[in-house]
């Protein structure tokens, strides 16, 4: 081999080797621009959902500074008006018990007439209802005096609020449960003046019982005002008698001894709504 051709191939291998060289180093820097790229991209989303969360968080906090800022304003009102709910709650009781005693009188006129029509069954049911609002009576009548000082209901804002007849009213959880109570206690005295009704042979009259007109079973003077009380027990009342009556369980429940009104009837009877 002569001496030219020894040396073109050297040029030759050695323009290679450079190119392979510039190649590889043109890689080489593709794919480190393609990692720093995509290390960006990972660092922007990270950046993205830290931002999102704190905004998230500050919503909460916000939210939950505004309802114990709700929840400090209606405890101070309650406390203001602690005396005046004590005021109110004597009045309800003074009148409820004048009440009980004129109803005496009422109950008395009323189980003549049914003896007189020969109403085995209603006349039945009626001394039964009498029985429970005269042990009602004698509750309110005991020696000690009611404690205030240990009613929660005093010291609990209203909460919720329900409406009647195109107003609205506020109540707490007391209230709340007292006013389902006189729903489910209707109920289940009207399917038993229904249902003597029934066995008595007697025409289907619900207005004409001397519970509905009453309308204070299982009442006791607090909470709600006697009018809402009466109000909502002659709504499960007529529930109740109309399923006593014919024998069937429309909006309620009974089974082993135990009357219901139907969670869905109840509740569309009776709507809550939370205050906020």
């Amino acid at each position: 081999m002569t001496a030219g051709v020894l040396n073109r191939m050297l040029v030759a291998t050695g323009l290679t080797a450079v190119a392979l060289c510039g190649l590889n180093v043109s890689v080489s820097a593709q794919s480190q621009q393609g990692q720093q790229q995509q290390q960006a991209k990972q660092e922007k989303e990270q950046q993205k959902a830290k931002k999102q969360a704190q905004q998230g968080e500050q919503k909460e906090q916000q939210a939950q500074r505004k309802q114990d800022q709700d929840t400090q304003q209606r405890q101070h009102l309650t406390q203001q008006n602690q005396q005046a709910l004590m005021d109110r709650q004597e009045q309800r009781l003074a009148q409820y018990r004048e009440h009980l005693d004129q109803q005496q009188r009422v109950a008395q006129q009323q189980s003549a007439q049914l003896q007189r029509q020969h109403r085995v069954a209603q006349y039945d049911y009626q001394q039964q209802y009498i029985a429970g609002l005269r042990q009602q009576q004698l509750r309110l009548q005991g020696p000690d005096r009611y404690d205030f000082t240990r009613d929660l209901y005093l010291y609990q804002a209203p909460n919720y609020r329900y409406s009647r007849g195109g107003r609205y009213y506020e109540t707490n959880q007391h209230g709340v449960d007292l006013l389902r109570y006189a729903v489910n206690s209707g109920y289940e005295q009207g399917r038993l003046a229904g249902l003597a009704d029934q066995q008595d042979r007697w025409a289907f009259n619900y207005r004409n019982s001397y519970a509905y007109q009453d309308a204070n079973y299982g009442y006791g003077g607090f909470y709600v005002d006697q009018f809402d009380y009466n109000n909502y027990f002659r709504e499960g009342f007529r529930r109740g008698y109309e399923d006593g009556y014919y024998g069937r369980s429309q909006y309620g429940t009974y089974a082993e001894g135990r009357t219901s009104i139907l969670a869905t009837v109840l509740g569309g009877i009776l709507v809550f709504e939370v205050l906020r």
